[in-house]
């Protein structure tokens, strides 16, 4: 009888202080509904999960968790706030980046590092080789990798065939990548078995999934969550080959690659820096974000161009007038291409395949009179502001026109790669690699979406076509 009585003693004392223990847990809740309740916005789900339930719920269906917050914006109001150095990346989010389901992936690179004294060292050393004067004389590598696309392309043009765009673009934005920024030759335009585009994929499915609590403790995730952290280290281990045999030709005299990674490494050397593990978290920062990106902008305004017969019109007699059937597109010649630019800027407001950016408050502040406060994760969604009314008329509408010369400039409400200091380094070689590409394709093709395709937009970590634009492609006749 003791024992039973000492159990049930026990059992009693873990129930008071598991009773207690959420008695106190409840109160933390409530001071944090009431530190956030004054802010307009949606009703919370639950108590205890805040809003994780609408989300999860809308996961599961597989929608647009951006077309949510647009929602919650257009009914509760955007909060105006404008990006500056003050407010820091935040550091729990981009920590997720830092380290991808418990292996290394961004590392303290370019995007995930949140010290800024320690980014703007590593922004001195990478700027020099995305510089629009270096970026010129990577002119011949655009061109001989779109080459090789419409090659492929040229096969699949018979008016019949069905082929996807995305897929299609990201091979090519792939390949591009690899070789103007690290001197490799991957092929994955001719061979769908290379395993960088499926270890890509996979990398960028995690990061979309990264958002769901103890995904790692998920018994169905397992074998996904396994294919995910070996797709990174493929990358890394990859990237460390390169970088360490890069530095050994140059070490040995050896007559230097025209590449970003060659820049990188002398500026780093300058510097006096020689971090190769961060190095090596830009490498896999540029094959992320450098390829992903460019890829969806390419599809995106492929797939809204072909219910757009007068712009596309209007964008085949630029390029007839200023490149004709010319096969070596030059520098000068994308300068020329002013309503292309306008054109690609436009998709970038309706479809911006990085749909946002976050920052962290380190201090309160009173923002249109509301009240935010001190240690606060902030959302700068792109994707909402190019949508609302109230920052463009006649937002639904695909119009290059707002951004001509002559139209007010968007400010503040447009930034499809950031703003201020933190800008995305790569923007100038994303929209070189996407001009000459685009160029090529409605100099040689007459396309249209195949029947069944969707306007649809998913989240894979960017944003992307959720059917892939299936197109019917053939020959232009001139």
């Amino acid at each position: 009888m003791d024992v039973l009585g000492a159990m049930w003693g026990l059992l009693l004392l873990l129930l008071s202080v598991s009773l207690l223990a959420f008695s106190f847990y409840c109160c933390y809740l409530k001071f944090i509904h009431m530190k956030y309740d004054h802010i307009p916005g949606p009703p919370r789900e639950s108590f205890v999960l805040g809003h994780l339930p609408i989300l999860w719920n809308l996961q599961r269906k597989n929608g647009l968790l951006h077309g949510l917050f647009m929602q919650w914006a257009e009914t509760y109001g955007p909060i105006e706030y404008l990006m500056s150095p003050e407010y820091p990346k935040d550091p729990t989010v981009y920590g997720q980046l830092s380290h991808l389901l418990g292996v290394r992936f961004l590392g303290n690179g370019l995007v995930s590092d949140y010290d800024y004294d320690h980014w703007h060292k590593q922004r001195r050393i990478v700027d020099p080789a995305f510089s629009r004067t270096y970026l010129m004389g990577l002119m011949d590598t655009f061109n001989e990798k779109a080459e090789e696309l419409m090659k492929k392309l040229e096969e699949k043009a018979d008016g019949k065939t069905e082929l996807s765009i995305l897929n299609m673009m990201s091979r090519v934005t792939l390949d591009v990548l690899a070789k103007v920024a690290f001197g490799m030759e991957l092929n994955a335009l001719h061979d769908d078995q290379t395993p960088f585009p499926h270890a890509v994929s996979m990398i960028m499915k995690g990061t979309s999934e990264m958002c769901l609590p103890l995904l790692k403790y998920m018994p169905g995730k397992q074998k996904l969550i396994k294919e995910i952290q070996e797709s990174v280290r493929l990358l890394r281990r990859v990237g460390k080959e390169c970088i360490e045999q890069r530095r050994e030709d140059i070490q040995n005299g050896e007559e230097a690659r025209v590449d970003i990674l060659t820049q990188i490494l002398k500026a780093a050397a300058l510097e006096d820096t020689r971090d190769d593990e961060n190095i090596l978290d830009n490498f896999v920062t540029f094959f992320i974000a450098g390829h992903e990106t460019t890829a969806s902008q390419l599809s995106f305004t492929i797939m809204e161009l072909t219910r757009q017969p007068e712009i596309m019109e209007r964008l085949r007699a630029e390029v007839d007038e200023f490149i004709g059937t010319k096969r070596n597109i030059s520098y000068a010649d994308l300068g020329n291409l002013q309503y292309f630019t306008q054109v690609l800027k436009e998709s970038l407001r309706l479809y911006p395949p990085v749909p946002g950016t976050v920052r962290w408050t380190g201090k309160e502040n009173i923002i249109e009179g509301i009240r935010i406060p001190a240690n606060v994760t902030l959302f700068f969604s792109t994707y909402t502001m190019g949508r609302m009314e109230k920052f463009f008329k006649d937002p639904m509408t695909f119009n290059p026109d707002r951004f001509s010369n002559n139209a007010p400039k968007p400010y503040f409400s447009y930034f499809p790669f950031s703003l201020g200091p933190r800008s995305c380094v790569g923007q100038i070689f994303s929209q070189m690699e996407a001009k000459v590409v685009m160029a090529k394709l409605l100099q040689r093709f007459e396309f249209q979406l195949a029947p069944g395709q969707s306007f649809e937009i998913v989240d894979t970590g960017t944003l992307k076509p959720r059917d892939g634009v299936m197109c019917i492609l053939k020959p232009r006749i001139l």
